[in-house]
């Protein structure tokens, strides 16, 4: 850990102060070369094209949990439109605590897991791989949530700090929770999907075990930062015990909340690798590393982003995500139509000198399925600037 740490240090990411790298100068597109994008990569057995990912992004527009053949056209039209990988929108595990919004897409049940076959055998037809994402939103409330008269699940009842609104998971439930990601993962391989993803990020429920300031747990599953983590490494040994040894497994993390934008698990490079090391051990061969604009620094003295430091840190494949393209965050642009930006050259960049493997794509991407194709061909003019209108619509 030392030497690693010392190593990094003493490159040139920690020449800049954290203030100094958000202010470094990549912003010119004029000789924007996007060739590092557009170079292939293997993860495990999933051989991917581009190191273009579709983030997962919620649509709630799969009516009684079941995607249906206008979400599997949606997704094709990104795979025709040139990006490698596909991660889908968050779907629900086969747990009545799972998620409590009636149009969000389940990943269990004949109609919905038929529906999900249609989608990965659209997307391998438009070129693509893709990967299912599995959610549990725990007492994170989606906007649209129906009344069903369910207790949420979470570690001890709290939303925030002080804000108890429930009653801790039982032994049982939480054993039936690590059940039913294991199921959904069972499905995965099934329907013929190229791996799979966890959704551990945001606030939703595995993160809720990860924060400090909601989980007062004094069992296993609770105590400091790295005994936070059991819950969502007992969720990895699950689904890599009920697929493969080989099959790719992601798991996204964030610092972040939807609900707080200050909180963080780690406060230094070393409490980021102790959080880390029991996912590696446990068998996740990508981090999807989510932060809110992709060119923060995440830690002082260096201006290396957590996609940058979880790459160091563990020799894993990752991935950044976060603004890309385009001019405001993601929260900014529910309101207002968003400006292409550029900060693409800066991507280019941080992605040319190893920070990081693959870059993940999101609100551009539902405005402009083209967009890959447009930035291999180098004229950042053509992209199209991201409309909120898009989010009511799989048209686009």
């Amino acid at each position: 850990m030392a030497d690693r740490l010392a190593e990094v240090s003493r490159s040139r990411h920690g020449d800049l102060t954290s203030g100094e790298a958000e202010e470094a100068d990549f912003s010119q597109d004029g000789d924007f070369r996007p060739d590092a994008l557009f170079e292939p990569i293997d993860i495990g057995p999933m051989h991917l094209d581009n190191r273009i990912v579709m983030a997962p992004m919620t649509r709630s527009l799969s009516p009684n949990g079941v995607p249906h053949p206008e979400v599997a056209a949606y997704y094709r039209r990104r795979a025709e439109g040139g990006t490698g990988l596909i991660i889908t929108e968050g779907t629900f595990i086969p747990h009545e605590t799972a998620g409590f919004c009636s149009a969000v897409p389940n990943f269990h049940g004949a109609d919905a897991l038929a529906g999900w076959k249609h989608v990965v055998d659209e997307v391998h037809a438009g070129g693509a791989k893709i990967i299912p994402q599995l959610w549990h939103t725990g007492l994170m409330p989606l906007p649209t949530d129906d009344v069903t008269g369910i207790a949420a699940a979470s570690p001890s009842g709290y939303y925030l700090k002080g804000d108890k609104r429930g009653e801790p998971a039982t032994d049982a439930l939480i054993a039936d929770i690590i059940d039913a990601f294991g199921q959904a993962a069972e499905s995965s391989v099934a329907l013929g999907f190229d791996g799979l993803q966890i959704h551990a990020a945001h606030g939703y429920l595995i993160d809720q075990f990860f924060w400090g300031d909601v989980n007062l747990r004094d069992d296993r599953y609770g105590g400091d930062m790295v005994a936070r983590t059991n819950f969502g490494v007992e969720i990895v040994k699950e689904c890599r015990r009920r697929t493969s040894p080989d099959y790719p497994i992601s798991l996204r993390f964030s610092q972040w909340k939807q609900h707080d934008f200050t909180a963080r698990l780690a406060h230094t490079p070393q409490e980021l690798e102790a959080f880390l090391a029991p996912f590696v051990d446990a068998g996740v061969d990508l981090f999807d590393c989510s932060t809110r604009r992709f060119w923060i620094p995440e830690f002082e003295g260096s201006d290396l982003n957590i996609a940058g430091w979880t790459k160091k840190l563990t020799g894993k494949v990752t991935s950044t995500v976060g603004s890309v393209s385009l001019s405001q965050d993601f929260f900014v642009s529910l309101q207002t139509e968003v400006g292409t930006s550029s900060n693409m050259t800066r991507l280019i960049h941080m992605l040319e000198r190893g920070d990081f493997d693959l870059v993940s794509v999101g609100r551009a991407l539902i405005t402009d399925y083209e967009w890959p194709q447009k930035v291999k061909a180098g004229d950042l003019t053509k992209l199209m600037s991201y409309n909120p209108a898009d989010l009511n619509t799989l048209d686009n």
